[in-house]
């Protein structure tokens, strides 16, 4: 039973830390790469796909995507797409091919990516602290219902708190990485 609700608090910790991985790989820095457009869904054939399932996207160099459609019919809609999206690109086609430069950023412009990188770190702090209490919960259901003893349940309170300091500088080594890509220039 204990070891149970500490699985589950693992798996939705790191959870968390996954999804603040994906978040913040979304915050454009000054590299292209191509989970940049991860996130891009286009019609395809009326119904909504990412972009990755109708086209190929690579790097061309530091500061270029290059995408190639597997249909010459899909290049004026994955620009329309990247053109309407919050990312700021502007893409240029040559042919089948769209190239994506991607513009430097400003210094201004580094700091606000850099504020909403720390909300969304903070965010996955408050979602940890939410599976920590939901797991301390769990024990005191467990020690009211007579199936664990108060020695258990503080044993594997103990546990869940370094369960959760250890998420917690997970996620703040993810933020700390994501914040020196920023400032790189």
């Amino acid at each position: 039973m204990i070891d149970d609700v500490k699985k589950s608090a693992t798996t939705r910790m790191h959870k968390s830390a996954d999804v603040l991985k994906e978040t913040l790989a979304k915050l454009r820095t000054g590299r292209a790469h191509p989970s940049l457009l991860d996130h891009l869904r286009v019609s395809y054939y009326g119904s909504e796909v990412p972009l990755n399932q109708v086209a190929n996207v690579t790097v061309a160099d530091g500061r270029t995507l290059t995408i190639t459609p597997w249909e010459k019919q899909m290049v004026p809609v994955i620009e329309k797409a990247i053109m309407s999206s919050d990312l700021g690109l502007m893409p240029a086609t040559a042919g089948s091919i769209i190239r994506v430069p991607m513009p430097a950023l400003t210094e201004e412009r580094r700091r606000e990516i850099i504020k909403v990188a720390r909300q969304e770190a903070e965010a996955a702090r408050v979602a940890v602290r939410g599976v920590r209490r939901d797991a301390n919960t769990e024990l005191k259901t467990l020690l009211k219902d007579k199936k664990i003893t108060e020695d258990q349940e503080r044993r594997a309170q103990d546990e869940i708190q370094k369960l959760t300091d250890k998420s917690i500088a997970d996620i703040d080594k993810i933020l700390a990485g994501k914040e020196a890509e920023l400032l790189e220039v």
